[in-house]
């Protein structure tokens, strides 16, 4: 009887636990209301992105601590490799590829390479792997979540900031700013931002939560600048890279 006691009290106590998460962890400024996603959209999904605990470093994929620390508002709880490969575009990849691959719409999970070549998760699942340019059918029909992670590290090894730039539409109107949109540049290095989270005021000026991931490959790490998680396109940045927190560089998936 004691036992089913602690066992009821215990899943009780589970049971009013609230979640650790973008929305729950971070409170939107004064006089700012958070701007709901829809329901199952990428945003939603995006804003539902659970946290680790609070005070955790951003570690790079050795385990050291990584240079952008100091900018960690929080560390989203997703693992990052054992290799130098999920950095700042492809963590964007990554999180667009997990939201496609738990709504289990594999057809969508596409990315180019560098070299413009379509990279696409039926493909790889299918047993065809990336041979100069060309699918080859090499291995046996695989739609785990292990043979998911395999293909992401491919994108990681071939696709970065170029690619994904040219794949990204344009956002015309920055006042139409959403959870999912993302500032970036191209380069060599270029580097690229998403949104989490985005809230407004009764004006409709809009503020928002970035995350990324850096060189070497790290913990995608929600940011902050200067103690502030919440940016603003009307307000500098100090952050590395912060001058791509601009209307020029705003662009989204769909």
């Amino acid at each position: 009887m004691k036992a089913f006691i602690l066992l009821l009290t215990l899943l009780l106590f589970i049971g009013t636990v609230k979640p650790d998460n973008v929305v729950s962890r971070f409170k939107t400024p004064v006089g700012f209301q958070r701007v709901t996603a829809l329901p199952g959209s990428f945003g939603a999904w995006l804003q539902g992105l659970p946290l680790k605990p609070v005070g955790t470093p951003a570690r790079t994929y050795k385990g050291e601590i990584a240079r952008t620390d100091l900018y960690t508002a929080a560390i989203v709880d997703m693992s990052i490799g054992t290799q130098d490969l999920q950095q700042c575009a492809d963590a964007v990849m990554r999180l667009r590829g997990e939201y496609l691959y738990q709504q289990k719409n594999y057809k969508a999970i596409t990315f180019n390479f560098t070299s413009g070549f379509k990279c696409d998760f039926v493909h790889y699942a299918n047993g065809y792997r990336y041979t100069n340019e060309h699918w080859v059918l090499k291995a046996k029909k695989d739609y785990s979540y292990p043979n998911f992670l395999r293909y992401m590290n491919l994108v990681f090894s071939y696709a970065g900031t170029l690619s994904l730039q040219k794949e990204l539409k344009k956002v015309s109107d920055p006042d139409q700013l959403k959870t999912g949109d993302v500032f970036i540049r191209g380069g060599s290095p270029g580097h690229c931002f998403i949104v989490l989270d985005v809230a407004e005021d009764a004006r409709h000026h809009k503020k928002f939560l970035l995350a990324q991931s850096f060189m070497p490959a790290q913990n995608v790490q929600v940011l902050q600048d200067n103690g502030d998680p919440w940016f603003g396109l009307d307000k500098k940045s100090t952050i590395l890279y912060g001058e791509l927190i601009s209307k020029a560089y705003l662009k989204r998936f769909d």
